[in-house]
């Protein structure tokens, strides 16, 4: 099983971008994150050399222009992630983390249901 990088908030917002569509520029992707931050230019090739050098994105030079690619998968890094924040929050038990989230949470009856239906399927 390969290793995962950690990702920070700023990077996973990138790599955000380049999960919904890719291979995209630098420049691309600056003009995708216009729309949700105030970043500067330099700001962000910043996060994506950061994120080359992670190796959680791969680049192309096509003439003299790189086009970037995600190398991991979002599912594996939510994977990743939720294992970590467990580990961190929880030390890595699952039952107290859904006891608090139920306890603290307001669900809707849809809610409750869609538990249940996957808690039955996972006693199967």
């Amino acid at each position: 099983m390969k290793t995962l990088p950690h990702i920070t908030e700023a990077e996973w917002e990138v790599m955000r971008i380049i999960w919904q569509s890719s291979p995209l520029t630098a420049s691309e992707i600056i003009k995708h994150l216009d729309e949700t931050n105030t970043w500067k230019p330099k700001t962000v090739k910043t996060l994506i050399s950061r994120l080359v050098q992670k190796e959680a994105l791969g680049c192309n030079k096509d003439n003299r222009e790189y086009t970037y690619f995600p190398i991991v998968t979002e599912t594996e890094c939510v994977h990743a992630e939720s294992h970590s924040f467990l580990k961190r929050m929880y030390g890595g038990s699952l039952k107290p983390m859904l006891v608090h989230f139920l306890k603290t949470e307001k669900l809707s009856s849809e809610d409750i249901n869609e538990l249940k239906a996957l808690l039955q399927e996972q006693k199967k």
